[in-house]
């Protein structure tokens, strides 16, 4: 599990914050995501702020699903959670990338210089 405390800087004697109507995207400096001018998670890096799925940028887009309210506590403590998750599916989609590069080096060519086992087009 995350170090939950290296990833948010919350003002003090808050414990609830209330997102900024700015653009979130503009938010993201030095390995830190500003939900408004004075609070911000840290140790985000750029790969996982900019991580897509399904053509969404989840760490943006769960910030502006919240947009306007205030975050509270449960919700402080779940965005780290999924910074963490994020960094770990990047982690995993790269060692399996490796394996795969591995494998695709492993495949007997033959004489045409194609791989075996590749359709023919």
């Amino acid at each position: 599990m995350a170090d939950l405390a290296t990833h948010r800087k919350i003002r003090e004697g808050s414990h609830a914050t209330e997102l900024a109507q700015a653009p979130i995207a503009a938010t993201l400096e030095h390995g830190r995501v500003y939900i408004n001018p004075d609070q911000y998670f840290e140790g985000v890096e750029p790969a996982v702020w900019e991580f897509q799925i399904g053509g969404y940028q989840v760490c943006e887009k769960w910030l502006k699903d919240r947009r306007g309210r205030t975050l509270g506590y449960d919700d402080l403590m779940h965005y780290p959670c999924i910074v963490e998750a994020l960094r770990e599916t990047i982690d995993v989609m790269q060692r399996i990338g490796a394996v795969a590069d591995e494998a695709e080096a492993c495949r007997p060519v033959d004489s045409k210089g194609a791989a075996n086992g590749d359709a023919k087009r």
